[in-house]
């Protein structure tokens, strides 16, 4: 099909011009439809990286950024977004989803190729297609450079002026025993060792190149860490480092010793997980991005909160072994046992005697884990679901928060979150089960450090951390918000369901040690889903949606797994993708639903 025609309200990278995909014509297209706050999205610029070094003189990749949030959608915020994750290619701001539904994207990131003439040929949704993107552009290459439709040379992008300073894009902060403070200098790939005052420079562990190395200090490299977590005393002895940081894009856990200041890889291949193992030796397993790390005696080690695939695992650093501790990999809220639970890019966490606070960022829910005879039970404080947020405070079953990113544990029982898209500090009692406003007018709050007494925030897009100062708690009514994602119309009934996945050119499906595809359905509320729930190795199935129910979300999880085709020794790849497809049934709604995984785009997909 033609590719529909490009428009926004703002364009970064470009000096501020718009961009045309007729202007483009002869070029090779990457449409990249991404949110700043989605974990699989930030995946996905990685991805994209090498291809876009590889096929500089034939591809323009575009970020179409499609807000979830309504901070997302602010140009402040798109600006600091694509400065803080080094987005080297033009961005449109597409508030309203206009783009989103011309392309009939149903998921983050969503990513789409138009032919140097103009037409939509190859449509990808989720993360993993660094190879498969790569022989279809080759392809294009090869047959238009033929056709003489193929157009080599000069790029849109115009880069951002960078403003110096000590931290870019801070994140998190921890107090050492000596009243040192350490903070994630996320941006500039590196922690940040300060006295006391939390203003003068002791030293940098990392030298700024953002990479894996391990190391002296000024030698070894991170790559936008996070959370960092000290070890009790007799532990660090024992191990021989005093930190863990969570080295989210490096998809590693690092320690530190804070006397040599050497830096070394605890666990983490460097490679991200995308199937199979997340148990086992440390630096043996796969990881996908751990955003947060604290000490938390009941489950035995280093909870890591895992927000490349919203579960939680734990690291034993005596033993170097990590292993998933909550999650099912499914984004969602779901209370209970932490074996079935279901979590969202868990973001921040806090210890508060045997209690592990948590906030997940994609439902803005403050959450806690605590021991229960010989398991863990998950329990919500505050949040709905994937798709409800605000800045509403009262009583925590009515309180909204924004994809809140950090905490802190305050003396009398209350907790301190960190209200990111808010630009809030809020705070919980977890008696009176109230919620307040302490502090707002921050540029994203990510972290909270109470330290010598006093509340101290990581403002992340004003690169500083400093302390708030002690006001009264003020009680804050806003609106209520929802994901404005319009959702699909489906009869009640049964319904045809179905997941598209072609492999790429040069590839087929790996059949060799069973079937080659698996699929998950599961339903918000549980009710919607009468029958065809569950998991199967067919990509398509027959669903019954509950007559009684008028909306909801389809859960959806899709894998696939390719090889070379005719290779002696074939690489092989997952693809994966996680939906939450939002439904509305009606009468006359439709009877089939299809979701496009890898392929290229049909009639109604």
């Amino acid at each position: 099909m033609r590719a529909p025609e490009l428009r926004g309200d703002v364009w970064l990278n470009t000096g501020d011009r718009p961009l045309t995909l007729a202007g483009l014509r002869g070029r090779i297209v990457l449409l990249d439809f991404w949110t700043s706050g989605c974990i699989n999205c930030l995946h996905v610029l990685d991805e994209l990286r090498p291809l876009e070094a590889e096929f500089a003189d034939v591809l323009v990749t575009i970020g179409v950024h499609s807000p979830k949030f309504l901070h997302e959608g602010e140009r402040a915020s798109i600006e600091a977004a694509v400065r803080r994750y080094d987005v080297h290619h033009p961005v449109v701001n597409d508030p309203k989803m206009e783009l989103w539904s011309q392309y009939a994207v149903r998921a983050w990131p969503t990513l789409v190729v138009v032919d140097p003439e103009g037409y939509v040929v190859h449509v990808a949704a989720g993360e993993g297609h660094q190879e498969a993107l790569r022989r279809v552009i080759a392809d294009l290459v090869t047959k238009h450079e033929a056709k003489g439709t193929l157009r080599r040379g000069g790029s849109p992008y115009v880069p951002v002026e960078e403003q110096p300073g000590e931290l870019r894009f801070p994140s998190k902060a921890v107090a050492t025993a000596e009243g040192r403070v350490l903070v994630a200098d996320t941006g500039h790939h590196a922690i940040v060792e300060f006295a006391s005052d939390g203003e003068t420079v002791i030293r940098r562990f990392g030298s700024g190149e953002r990479g894996g190395q391990d190391g002296p200090f000024d030698i070894a490299t991170f790559t936008e860490p996070s959370g960092i977590a000290l070890l009790p005393y007799d532990i660090a002895e024992r191990v021989g480092y005093h930190a863990v940081v969570a080295d989210t894009a490096g998809h590693r856990l690092r320690g530190l010793d804070l006397i040599t200041g050497e830096v070394t890889t605890v666990a983490g291949t460097g490679a991200q997980w995308r199937s199979g193992p997340d148990s086992g030796k440390g630096v043996e397993v796969d990881l996908t991005s751990p955003w947060d790390v604290a000490w938390w005696g009941p489950a035995g080690g280093i909870v890591v909160a895992m927000a490349g695939n919203h579960t939680l695992s734990v690291f034993d650093p005596v033993t170097g072994t990590i292993r998933r501790f909550a999650g099912t990999t499914v984004e969602g809220l779901r209370d209970g046992d932490v074996s079935e639970a279901f979590f969202a890019q868990t973001s921040g966490l806090a210890v508060e005697g045997d209690k592990l606070w948590l906030v997940d960022a994609e439902t803005s829910a403050l959450r806690w884990i605590e021991p229960d005879g010989e398991t863990f039970t998950v329990h919500t404080a505050i949040g709905v679901d994937l798709f409800s947020f605000g800045h509403t405070d009262g009583p925590s079953d009515k309180a909204l928060l924004q994809h809140p990113l950090g905490l802190a544990v305050l003396p009398g029982d209350k907790i301190a979150i960190a209200d990111t898209y808010n630009g809030a500090v809020r705070r919980f009692d977890v008696f009176t089960r109230e919620v307040t406003t302490i502090a707002t007018g921050l540029a994203e709050p990510q972290g909270l450090l109470l330290h010598d007494g006093e509340l101290m925030v990581v403002e992340s897009a004003g690169n500083r951390i400093a302390a708030l100062p002690t006001t009264e708690p003020t009680v804050v009514t806003g609106d209520a918000h929802a994901v404005r994602r319009p959702p699909t119309v489906l009869a009640p009934g049964e319904v045809e369901f179905s997941v598209v996945f072609t492999a790429p050119p040069g590839e087929k499906l790996d059949d060799r040690f069973g079937p080659s595809t698996r699929l998950e359905i599961s339903a918000s509320p549980p009710s919607l889903l009468v029958d065809g729930g569950g998991t199967g190795t067919d990509l398509r199935r027959k669903i019954r949606l509950a007559p009684g129910v008028t909306e909801g979300v389809l859960q959806v999880v899709a894998q696939a797994a390719s090889c070379d085709d005719g290779a002696e020794h074939p690489a092989c790849r997952i693809t994966r993708q996680d939906w939450g497809v939002p439904v509305r049934l009606e009468s006359g709604g439709a009877r089939e639903l299809s979701l496009v995984m890898a392929g290229e785009p049909k009639t109604g997909e």
